[in-house]
């Protein structure tokens, strides 16, 4: 069996990015350099509390969504008001490595979030002050491969992108040059990264 070519981003990261992070950190060891180190979707499925099939269906458009069996998640402490109680499942995950990290952030980044109603970009301090990135989604059919017809609920998600990056400046340069519409920033490749560099110069 040949080999799988690589994810586009993935290769578009090593060509590109690479290069361009480490002009703009002054760094030239690339281990050094930040890259992803993996993407946890995360769907909060309040309702499973009284409606399972809310939860089963969650799971089953999550697994669509990512291509990846999704484990659920339960409640670490019971809170009387919400009706839960320790251990009850109130949720579902999917956390994602290698080629399918980087084939979820290409479609997030190409198709799902230009498909979100009145899209202005992401909020570019949404970073936890070690590198990594989260943020939600309101609606599961930002993504096409699922049939709206069969999936009638609204379902919101989370999704957090943890990198190597040792600040979150470094992680914002890194995820702005894989192509993330930060709000008020645009995304940053090589060829822009070297424009910008010889207008500050002249």
């Amino acid at each position: 069996m040949a080999d799988q070519p690589l994810p586009r981003l993935l290769e578009r990261y090593r060509k590109e990015v690479l290069p361009m992070l480490a002009q703009r950190l002054g760094r030239t060891n690339p281990l050094s350099l930040p890259r992803l180190q993996k993407i946890v979707v995360n769907m909060g499925v309040g309702s499973a509390t009284s409606e399972k099939k809310h939860l089963e269906e969650a799971m089953d458009a999550l697994m669509y969504i990512t291509g990846q069996k999704p484990i659920m998640t339960r409640a670490r402490k019971s809170v009387a008001g919400f009706r839960v109680r320790k251990g009850m499942a109130i949720g579902c995950k999917v956390t994602l490595r290698g080629r399918r990290m980087y084939e979820f952030l290409d479609r997030l980044i190409s198709i799902a979030l230009p498909r979100v109603r009145d899209f202005r970009g992401l909020n570019p301090k949404a970073f936890d002050g070690h590198g990594n990135y989260s943020l939600g989604l309101s609606e599961q059919w930002v993504f096409p491969e699922l049939n709206p017809d069969r999936y009638t609920r609204t379902q919101g998600m989370n999704v957090t992108i943890c990198t190597t990056a040792r600040n979150d400046d470094e992680a914002r340069e890194l995820l702005r040059g894989l192509g993330l519409p930060f709000r008020g920033m645009e995304a940053v490749g090589p060829k822009a990264a070297t424009a910008l560099k010889k207008k500050k110069k002249g």
